[in-house]
Order: structure tokens, then C-alpha cells, then sequence
């Protein structure tokens, strides 16, 4: 079993910057990737960025690419996601997420999941 905690998140001004962090514990040494993921009101969830856990290859939602950075910790187990220059598209709640078979775009993908964390932001 993998624990997921995550931290940060809040309200903001568009434009801010928020960090938000997900603390892994239990069996990581199952962790083969992690990502962050959003829900917003009436959508579904979808895929914000992607790390491969030792080989630290990340992947973006195009759209994002450039305002998001996804980073990892592994001698913390702690995975990152740096949100600059926020809009309110943005406003969602996050959740960060581990998969023990690989790292990919679908929720389906991953096996434990945080608690989630509400980010909006303001005009």
C-alpha cells in the first residue's frame, strides 16, 4: 500500500504561483511514476503532468507546458508541482497520484491517489 498526502493549494490572484506537494510513504519502492491531475466543476479528471519516478522523464498537458514544472524528491518521496503565472482555467482541485505499473496520461493508469487540494484562482 502507498499513502498519497498532498499540501498547498489555496486561493489566489491570476497570475500567482502556488506549489503543491504530495508526500508518498508505505511501499514506494513500488512507485514506477507519478502525476498530477485536476478536476474542475461539471469536468472530469484530467492528466496536468506525468514524471517517471527514477528516470525523472515528465510530460505536460500541452497546453500547460511552460507555466507547470513537475519535479520529484525521491530520497523524500515527495513529488512537486510548481503552477506559475495561474489563470482561472486553473481552478480546480488537484490530486496527485502514483502508479505502480508505469507512468502515463489515464487515470486508469494509477493506483493510489491524494487526498486532493482545492487551488482557484481569482481575476
Amino acid at each position: 500500500q502507498v499513502e498519497l498526502v498532498q499540501s498547498g493549494g489555496g486561493l489566489v490572484q491570476a497570475g500567482d504561483s502556488l506549489r503543491l506537494s504530495c508526500a508518498a510513504s508505505g511501499r514506494t519502492s513500488r512507485i514506477r511514476g507519478m502525476g498530477w491531475f485536476r478536476q474542475a466543476p461539471g469536468k472530469e479528471r484530467e492528466a496536468v503532468a506525468v514524471i517517471s519516478w527514477h528516470g525523472g522523464v515528465t510530460t505536460y498537458l500541452p497546453s500547460l507546458k511552460g507555466r507547470f514544472t513537475i519535479s520529484r524528491d525521491n530520497a523524500k518521496n515527495t513529488l512537486f508541482l510548481q503552477m506559475n503565472s495561474l489563470k482561472p482555467e486553473d481552478t480546480a482541485v488537484y490530486y496527485c497520484a502514483a502508479s505502480t505499473r508505469g507512468v502515463g496520461f489515464t487515470t486508469g493508469q494509477y493506483d493510489y491517489w491524494g487526498q486532493g487540494t482545492q487551488v482557484t484562482v481569482s481575476t
